[in-house]
């Protein structure tokens, strides 16, 4: 899968907290002390003016760009699904390692789940709503497969488990009582010093070249599906004693198989290339009234 650039995800982490507060200030009195120091009061009105001038634009901007969004998906009648939108989620969960760490990030400044959500249904909308400006061609999809061929294939991978010792004898101890038929698994529990996998067992998962340390992979690679490695393996953490659960072979692309995540991709591209140009066109098509630029 392509990675996203330029047309970041601006889900307001930081300036949505700021709109909230600057909303806050507003409704309630303007003299409400909020602060002192030595009993000189700080109120709300010059915190709201403080935030206002520090951020109040750049907050004001993104909102306008935000309803002109808006306006332009109501006009072509296209909306973001539920499915759509739970996707976005999920793959964004997973760049902070998991939905329990984002909800942290979250509620560390103050916003849960729906505030992120309504700003990746806009973030989602901007494509929908580019997409026949932009004009993508099946020629434009064939050449962009062909350019990024091999980000589409499936690498070869192995998925595997091991036990971490320090010393050398150990590991030939684990090696014998596997082969006396002991439990894999329960002698990671007991004998590994891999704090991240031992309690599962010692399973690191699945990986590709490039992923372990240089022994440790080609000892893994060259295992068949239940092998366990008859030695064990130096690196530089200690010695591994290795067993090898499933393998992925290398699978070279086929387009037709993967055209519709291609295009997705070329969309992305494109309309990052081309979004501050659409966005300034489209701003002019507008009546835009700033009033904190006035």
């Amino acid at each position: 899968m392509m990675k996203r650039n330029d047309l970041k995800k601006t889900l307001k982490v930081m300036t949505l907290p700021i709109v909230a507060s600057i909303w806050l200030v507003g409704c309630s009195s303007k003299s409400t002390l909020i602060a002192s120091v030595n009993g000189e009061e700080i109120t709300e009105e010059e915190l709201n003016e403080t935030l206002t001038a520090q951020y109040g634009s750049e907050v004001l901007d993104s909102l306008i760009t935000d309803k002109i969004i808006e306006l332009e998906a109501k006009e072509l009648g296209v909306s973001v699904s539920e499915e759509e939108l739970q996707a976005e989620y999920e793959e964004y969960a997973s760049q902070y390692g998991g939905e329990e760490t984002l909800l942290e990030m979250l509620d560390s400044y103050g916003m849960d789940v729906e505030d992120i959500k309504k700003d990746m249904e806009t973030y989602l909308l901007t494509f929908k709503v580019m997409e026949d400006d932009l004009g993508i061609t099946d020629d434009e999809i064939q050449t962009f497969f062909e350019e990024n061929k091999e980000t589409y294939g499936q690498a070869a991978e192995v998925e595997a488990s091991h036990i971490l010792v320090e010393d050398e004898t150990i590991a030939q101890e684990v090696i014998g009582k596997l082969n006396a038929g002991e439990d894999f698994a329960e002698l990671a529990k007991e004998y590994s010093t891999d704090t991240a996998t031992n309690e599962d067992g010692g399973n690191l998962g699945y990986f590709g070249t490039g992923e372990m340390a240089e022994a440790f992979e080609t000892a893994a690679f060259a295992m068949e599906v239940g092998d366990i490695s008859s030695e064990p393996v130096e690196t530089e953490y200690g010695f591994h004693v290795i067993k090898v659960t499933d393998k992925v072979e290398e699978k070279e692309a086929v387009y037709e198989e993967v055209k519709d995540t291609v295009y997705q991709d070329l969309l992305e591209s494109k309309a990052n290339e081309q979004y501050a140009t659409w966005l300034t066109e489209k701003m002019g098509e507008y009546d835009i009234v700033n009033k904190l630029t006035e």
